[in-house]
């Protein structure tokens, strides 16, 4: 016997022809979702709605299809098995052929799939939400989806469908792709092997950050012409370390730190603030940098917050630059700072190893050198002139032991591989003799002066002093108002009249000068009264011959008997 057909009942549908309650199975439904689930998985003969249902149930569907066709993310509805039943039109877009009917991953051109799970579907269909990124080969434009995949559950919480949610993220794995690639470029500009590095001179350590340069932007960020200029603290001027594509007027071009009179590059510098030029030809700051370029972007280098120069490029095109391409520049621009200033360490940190070393030297050879001089000088004050040969022979020691000092000095220089006249040396050039019978005092001396650029000869005695004053012009002398060999006042007056030309300046502790020959020294003309240990600024004015305030100060205070 045949059974009765079946019938699907949803809503309050009006009374049924007579006999067909009889003649029929009803079967009952609420649920629009378990009605299109029972319509798959049954035999029905028919279904039967009443007209407010249905009514209710169209205008539903109007308002879903409005806003999943304006949703910007692919939405799809997907069986058991994975296979589509429905899409938006973003994702049939997303699709290069019909996807329905096809299981989603078919759709997508059997892409790579990122899922712990052989079947990633598994856990979406026990009733948990699962997330996959895909990888599209097929799609070049955009081959990075993801993919949120949630079960529907019926009114009886068993799962009937799948709803998958797509999103093209190729523009975020590409930037992605790109800031992993700007770290690893940031590290290696300026990476290389420590003992490498140590047998590098400055000039090959700049050469070669200047080729990792060229090669970080050239492969990273895909710029063509561009200037890189470090920004001298001191004078403010931005001077040129890299330039590619520039014409020859634009990189020899004096640009200072300013936001007027400089170009980009100046304001840049001056503002600490990026800048877009997208039309060089409307904006009143560009000055011409490469041949034919019609826009271009600078952006500051900072270290700590401070500018230490600029990066400039250019390109052909108007409106060559854009928000990305800003970020990233200035992203990589900190990485390029970075650089330069572990650059600055490093020769800073030779220049200073240098110096070191040259100073320990000095520690211990200066005062016995000085020694020589001295027994060279007093031996020979004592000689006539009949003693022809023993006279040469001394002036050829003393000669010889200046000569081994002065290329100490200039060994230390070409170690530190610093030019004269980068470095501050106010002394430079001048000769100055310090008396003082405290070793200590002595080696202060070399170390300041040194420092200062002085060439510095010591002596423990007033009559050593004597003896060197007597065979070379110093341009000053620095005397202990008490020497251990005769009176102050004495010595003051016979150095004095031995070198009237030379800067002449008493040296004390704060013990009271019972001799009183400071002030004896003042009143015949005395200027300079430095006090120990030497204080650079009282050193570098007395052998100048410069009197400040504060020195005439002191001085009219010793005279006066305040001191």
């Amino acid at each position: 016997m045949n059974s009765p057909p079946r019938m699907l009942i949803v809503g309050t549908p009006p009374a049924l022809p007579s006999g067909w309650a009889e003649a029929s199975q009803v079967v009952p439904v609420d649920d629009w979702a378990l009605l299109a689930e029972m319509l798959r998985s049954g035999n029905y003969a028919g279904v039967i709605v009443d007209s407010l249902t249905a009514q209710n149930q169209m205008a539903q569907c109007s308002r879903n299809s409005i806003i999943l066709g304006h949703i910007d993310k692919g939405i799809a509805l997907l069986d058991l098995e994975g296979r589509v039943l429905w899409v938006n039109p973003v994702l049939g877009r997303f699709c290069q052929t019909d996807p329905v009917g096809r299981t989603l991953f078919e759709a997508f051109g059997s892409p790579t799939i990122s899922a712990e799970q052989a079947d990633p579907l598994e856990q979406a269909r026990q009733g948990q939400p699962v997330s996959i990124r895909m990888f599209c080969p097929a799609m070049p434009n955009e081959p990075h989806i993801d993919v949120r995949i949630r079960p529907v559950l019926n009114s009886a919480g068993k799962v009937i469908q799948l709803v998958a949610l797509t999103q093209n993220v190729s523009a975020e794995v590409e930037q992605q792709r790109k800031l992993d690639t700007l770290h690893q470029a940031g590290r290696e500009l300026s990476g290389l092997d420590p003992i490498i590095l140590a047998e590098m001179n400055l000039s090959a350590r700049v050469e070669l950050l200047k080729q990792n340069l060229r090669r970080c932007i050239h492969d990273l960020l895909k710029y063509d012409i561009i200037e890189l200029r470090l920004l001298d603290r001191q004078t403010g001027e931005l001077k040129p370390l890299l330039e590619e594509g520039m014409t020859p007027e634009a990189a020899g071009r004096v640009l200072y730190a300013s936001p007027t009179g400089n170009g980009v590059t100046g304001y840049v510098a001056a503002t600490g603030r990026s800048y877009l030029c997208p039309d060089t030809a409307k904006d009143p700051l560009y000055l011409q940098g490469a041949t034919g370029a019609r826009s271009s972007m600078t952006v500051p280098l900072k270290f700590n917050d401070e500018v230490v120069g600029t990066l400039n490029v250019e390109s052909p095109r108007v409106n060559g630059f854009g928000p990305d391409d800003l970020q990233f520049t200035e992203l990589f621009s900190k990485e390029i700072a970075t650089a330069l200033h572990t650059l600055e360490l490093l020769t800073a940190q030779q220049s200073c190893t240098a110096a070191q070393s040259i100073e320990a030297v000095n520690r211990e050879i200066a005062l016995p050198l000085d020694q020589v001089l001295s027994s060279a000088a007093t031996i020979l004050s004592r000689l006539s002139d009949k003693d022809s040969e023993t006279v040469a022979e001394l002036h050829t020691i003393i000669a010889s032991v200046r000569t081994v000092k002065e290329s100490i000095r200039r060994v230390g220089q070409e170690m530190a591989a610093v030019e004269k006249d980068s470095v501050s040396l106010p002394l430079a050039g001048k000769q100055v003799l310090v008396i003082d019978a405290d070793e200590r005092t002595r080696r202060q001396a070399h170390l300041l002066l040194s420092r200062l650029g002085a060439e510095v000869e010591t002596v423990a005695t007033a009559r050593e002093g004597l003896a060197l004053l007597a065979d070379t012009a110093y341009h000053a002398v620095f005397l202990d108002s008490k020497p251990s060999d005769m009176g102050g006042y004495e010595a003051y007056c016979r150095i004095r009249a031995a070198r009237p030309e030379a800067q002449l300046a008493l040296t004390a502790g704060f013990a009271y000068d019972a001799a009183h020959s400071i002030v004896k020294a003042r009143q015949d003309g005395l200027q300079y009264v430095l006090f120990k240990p030497f204080q650079q600024e009282q050193v570098t004015n007395a052998v100048l011959g410069r009197a400040p305030a504060a020195v005439a100060k002191t001085a009219s205070n010793i005279s006066n008997g305040k001191l």
